[in-house]
């Protein structure tokens, strides 16, 4: 029996030890698992942390993976314009086309334009010096396809098409176009829907470039001329409205067309008349208006076209040669009539050439 209390005794002994060191908070033995715990909770907890960022990054990427090219520029605000041009928004553009993908440029600002000009004021000379700045695309004369034009709805549609990038020409450069337009003849229906238009620019952005001639004397020299090689096709059974070689202006211009006099100041009136209201159809559209004389004898022309464009400055050149350049007396069969017809008249300027180059 004293075997046995012995054993009770020294089991009591321990356990009142054990209470006792825990109550008097003597850790010196037990520090070492308490440390490893605590380690062992922050442990967990920076883990669970972890794994709940990678799971949030994780369902991120998922979600981008899916969201449009539209939809991510309009989601990230990339391609907002600085406060600094705001009144200027309507006129910067980010396009989307339906039949491409602009790529690394759908954050480049595309402005629209539309060069609004008469036949033979040198309008296709004027086009191919723009297209030969590398991010300008003009997509020449669109609406010479009647069909184009039959109506207003037709016209919206057509033009819809040049300013979402989804034209396809020659003169379509890529998906980085800083500056698309196109070229319109007053003739083809601009006149005609005139509001209609007016209101399409002002609401789609498209600033407006009106180039007239100032000799309409010569213009008309010019569209006879054409107009006699359209049916008589002078250059080897071709028509062709404009050359690229001395050659074929030199053979071109040996035609001497006859002006009939009765109707001479009609045609120069009507002439002034359309261009009148030409420039007072558009002046409420942001607008710049040039001179076929100007862009030949002023280099400063074209610069100024180009900051109208918001695109870097360079110097521009065509490829086309012009076709008749010599005095007007050498280029009309009855010119002596003509001058008669002019004299003391306010077209009588025209007869002298001092201001063509």
């Amino acid at each position: 029996m004293s075997e046995e209390w012995c054993k009770s005794k020294c089991r009591c002994s321990c356990t009142c030890t054990w209470y006792k060191d825990l109550l008097v908070g003597k850790t010196s033995k037990k520090s070492p698992l308490l440390r490893r715990m605590i380690l062992l909770i922050f442990t967990a907890l920076l883990g669970i942390y972890i794994c709940f960022i990678c799971i949030k990054q994780s369902n991120t990427d998922v979600k981008t993976k899916y969201v449009l090219p539209h939809q991510k520029k309009m989601k990230d605000h990339s391609c907002q314009i600085s406060p600094a041009v705001s009144q200027e928004n309507v006129y910067i553009h980010y396009p989307q086309p339906r039949t491409y993908n602009r790529k690394e440029c759908a954050c480049t600002p595309v402005q629209f334009f539309a060069i609004l000009s008469m036949q033979r004021s040198g309008s296709g000379w004027f086009e191919t010096l723009l297209n030969s700045h590398p991010n300008i695309s003009s997509n020449g004369e669109v609406f010479s396809v009647k069909e184009r034009r039959k109506n207003v709805l037709t016209i919206l549609q057509t033009l819809d098409n040049v300013y979402n990038m989804d034209w396809s020409s020659s003169a379509a450069k890529n998906e980085c176009s800083a500056a698309i337009g196109l070229k319109w003849m007053l003739n083809q229906g601009v006149m005609e829907y005139n509001r209609e238009i007016v209101d399409y620019f002002n609401r789609k952005g498209v600033s407006v470039i009106l180039l007239f001639r100032r000799n309409i004397l010569r213009r008309l020299v010019s569209v006879l001329a054409n107009a006699y090689d359209r049916e008589t096709k002078q250059l080897n059974g071709t028509h062709k409205s404009h050359v690229h070689s001395k050659q074929e202006a030199d053979l071109l211009a040996t035609y001497k067309p006859v002006i009939n006099v009765t109707f001479l100041l009609a045609n120069l009136k009507r002439i002034e008349e359309v261009s009148r209201d030409a420039l007072n159809f558009f002046k409420s559209t942001r607008h710049i208006v040039l001179y076929y004389e100007e862009l030949i004898s002023n280099p400063k022309k074209a610069m100024e076209v180009q900051e109208f464009l918001n695109v870097s400055s360079r110097k521009l050149e065509s490829q086309q040669v012009k076709i008749h350049t010599r005095a007007l007396s050498d280029q009309v069969q009855n010119w002596n009539e003509v001058c008669k017809k002019l004299k003391g008249t306010e077209y009588e300027i025209f007869l002298n050439e001092s201001d063509y180059v």
